[in-house]
């Protein structure tokens, strides 16, 4: 069973004044990295409709095949404690997608 609901994680971001969600996921070489939203995109966060050109990622896709999606684990999903009181960051682990052709349905690429 899962830590959090999308209503509970919507529901904490709303009453913690959470402003900015990092969106990390690693490299091939296992190196962080991470995507910056604003919590108005939670909910497009939460569908898994981030997307992110992944060209400019070691060891991800070349150019003409960049465009990943980031698909939080919503039992990563944390409030950074060092923050300010007003205006919190909170991040997701996500897995790397890409979109598969010609369906559009989204396939692993790296987890």
């Amino acid at each position: 069973m899962s830590r959090y609901t999308k209503e509970d994680i919507i529901r904490m971001v709303e009453e913690e004044d959470v402003e900015f969600i990092r969106l990390q996921f690693t490299d091939i070489f296992g190196i962080f990295k991470n995507v910056a939203v604003t919590s108005s995109q939670l909910e497009r966060v939460l569908d898994n409709k981030c997307m992110f050109d992944g060209s400019g990622i070691e060891g991800f896709m070349r150019i003409e095949q960049s465009d990943m999606y980031l698909c939080p684990d919503l039992d990563t999903f944390e409030i950074f404690p060092w923050r300010p009181q007003q205006g919190k960051v909170a991040r997701f682990i996500c897995d790397v997608r890409r979109p598969m052709v010609p369906h559009l349905k989204v396939i692993p690429a790296i987890s």
